[in-house]
């Protein structure tokens, strides 16, 4: 067994709902499938037609990753910006989701009344744009996929739910539902809540509220400069930042509000001249993948003496663009880190990291995998794999990897789940065992939150069908 196989069998062992499956063919399984995997991501950040051909071989190989699965494969439609200026966060998205189906496989798959599934994954590139994710909502339809996958924007995904909401209601027969890893717009699980979409990432007053927890004992913060993405999500934080000073220090003034064009800045110097000017001591931002990287990478060239409360700030890129100047400097917040602590948790890192070992790899993101794993979950519960059956049998549904429990809340779909609020470092310091992309810099925890202590209200009237 590969070294990663044993690893991943070792992190595993602690899963509360694992399906069982002998470990011969669970090998065989992880060992083909890992062959899949690598023609696959050679593919990944090239053109749709590219990403889609790819994916076709990959469905085609899944009877033969998982020969021990006799059912049809149950295709799983991953609509996300796999080329464009995201293309990056696109292909971190596509490991992870695709670890997690390696794992679902590697055990047996998912136990329907008819037998055992494989999951396969099916790479649809969005280019990052709505009206293309809507084309390829629609392509997905056509082939009668019953699970799209989508998160890296809050506008594609409020388009997608409308599109799926009318696609299921004009077509009973061929339903969709959506699971979404990363759109964190409060109103997808509030307003605009939808029987047929499940949200695994906290939203973003969740995440606000964590990290306003640590600025409100930060005394040194009296100004904040706030710079966000300019559009819905970039919005929310920006409301919801003002919300939270206000309610936990009010004695903070804000010095700035501004937004930019989302993929759009190549150099964020004009951004970081006026944050300068401004005297804040701290800069807020939901900016995520390049957008996130080149800011601060100009605040690193230009020497901003300023703290970053982030949504992302651990994430691709970032640790290794900032260096030294982010030490004690830069705070994120997310649902898990490398570093949280644990064994089984160091356990199921270590397993990611044997299976993709290149440090440009080195982002697990444990929430996507866990999606799958819950998704698969579900399945076995309700027998189906019919989004509807499926749909009932994830509210309220409950998950254990042994050292991240979540559930689902059933009145508006969002995922309970712990969260940290942690500050950059480097490898090696008090509570920075792992670094990020071989950067030489991680991060600690400063606060970490149980999932009771992360439930937010809901305004969510659900029409079920």
């Amino acid at each position: 067994m590969a070294k990663w196989q044993w690893k991943t069998a070792v992190a595993l062992a602690a899963l509360s709902m694992t399906v069982a499956a002998a470990c011969a063919a669970a090998a065989r399984t992880a060992q083909t499938a890992q062959t899949a995997q690598t023609a696959q991501t050679a593919q990944t950040a090239q053109t749709a037609q590219t990403a889609q051909t790819a994916q076709t071989a990959q469905t085609a190989q899944t009877p033969e990753a998982a020969p021990g699965l006799t059912g049809a494969p149950i295709q799983l439609a991953l609509i996300e910006g796999m080329s464009g200026p995201f293309a990056n966060a696109g292909a971190a998205v596509e490991r992870n989701l695709r670890y997690g189906v390696e794992q679902v496989n590697a055990r047996g798959g998912v136990k329907l009344a008819d037998g055992a599934h494989p999951l396969a994954l099916v790479v649809l590139d969005s280019k990052g744009g709505t009206e293309e994710a809507l084309t390829q909502l629609r392509a997905a339809a056509d082939r009668h996929i019953g699970y799209i996958l989508q998160g890296n924007s809050s506008a594609v995904a409020a388009a997608l739910i409308g599109a799926i909401e009318k696609q299921n209601s004009r077509e009973p027969a061929n339903r969709e539902l959506f699971l979404n890893y990363s759109a964190d717009d409060p109103a997808l699980t509030n307003a605009n809540c939808s029987f047929w979409h499940f949200r695994f990432d906290a939203h973003a007053g969740m995440r606000m509220d964590a990290l306003a927890d640590v600025i409100q004992h930060d005394q040194t913060v009296k100004k904040v400069y706030l710079l966000n993405q300019d559009y819905s999500f970039g919005h929310d934080v920006s409301r919801l930042a003002r919300s939270a000073l206000s309610a936990k220090r009010p004695d903070i003034a804000v010095v700035g509000d501004e937004f930019h064009p989302i993929g759009r800045v190549k150099d964020f110097a004009p951004y970081v001249e006026k944050i300068r000017a401004s005297g804040a001591h701290a800069v807020i931002t939901g900016n995520w993948g390049n957008d996130l990287t080149l800011l601060v990478k100009a605040a690193r060239e230009q020497g901003l003496d300023t703290k970053f409360y982030t949504f992302y700030g651990n994430s691709l890129g970032a640790p290794a663009a900032l260096g030294d100047a982010g030490v004690g400097r830069v705070i994120a917040v997310a649902d898990w880190h490398p570093n949280a602590g644990g064994a089984t948790s160091d356990a199921w890192y270590e397993a990611f990291r044997a299976r993709f070992p290149a440090a440009q790899d080195d982002y697990p993101v444990l929430r996507m995998p866990l999606m799958i794993e819950t998704l698969a979950a579900a399945m076995n519960r309700a027998k189906s794999a019919d989004p509807t059956a499926v749909a009932r049998a994830l509210e309220g549904i409950r998950f254990d990897n042994g050292f991240h429990p979540s559930w689902m809340r059933a009145d508006d779909h969002q995922l309970i789940q712990p969260l940290y609020v942690m500050e950059m470092d480097k490898v090696g310091t008090r509570g920075v065992r792992f670094d990020n992309e071989g950067s030489g810099f991680g991060f600690r925890t400063v606060l970490a939150l149980l999932a009771e202590r992360t439930v937010p209200p809901s305004v969510c009237k659900m029409k079920r069908p």
